[in-house]
């Protein structure tokens, strides 16, 4: 008897070791969602006064020309962004501003001390096109204006980023050059 038992209770544990549950499923991932697209960021606000805009990068240089001379806002070595060209034969500076039109558009000059509506021109300036141009009689107020603005000018034109440029003394040579 103690022999049968001992063989129940053997074939009893062997029972229970083949007694296995179902495997044990690895829990299923969470849905990944895609990822949200990041809204832009709105363009600030203008500012309440424009003296108070950040000034356009670059800077002035100034060189001579054969009729008179002419001052150029660039960044680096790329194409001029402003320029004030002196032509002495004719007496007048031209205001050329980077911009393409099909046909004349607004263009607003601004300085400390006022400023004044224009229409732009569009014009090949130096062999390119892409310039917008305003020209004025040498003696005209607003050179001196520009020429005495403090802190910037600001130049405004139908369709295009307005440009804060700093009035440093490179537009004031172009417009005495010229006088």
């Amino acid at each position: 008897m103690k022999i049968n038992r001992l063989i129940l209770s053997f074939a009893g544990i062997a029972m229970l070791g083949s007694c296995v549950g179902e495997p044990r499923q690895a829990p299923r991932p969470a849905p990944t969602q895609a990822p949200r697209p990041v809204p832009a960021r709105p363009a600030p606000p203008p500012p309440a006064d424009w003296r108070d805009a950040p000034i356009t990068a670059g800077d002035w240089s100034w060189r001579p020309e054969t009729n008179g001379s002419i001052a150029a806002f660039a960044q680096g070595t790329e194409a001029p962004l402003m320029a004030l060209r002196c032509d002495r034969t004719r007496a007048t500076v031209t205001l050329l501003r980077r911009g393409s039109a099909a046909g004349p558009v607004p263009v607003t000059v601004q300085t400390t001390s006022g400023g004044r509506a224009f229409q732009g021109d569009p014009v090949a300036a130096g062999g390119t096109a892409g310039m917008l141009a305003v020209t004025l009689p040498a003696r005209d107020p607003l050179l001196d204006a520009i020429a005495f603005s403090r802190g910037r000018i600001a130049v405004q034109a139908s369709g295009l980023q307005t440009l804060y440029v700093p009035a440093w003394s490179e537009p004031a040579r172009v417009v005495e050059d010229c006088r």
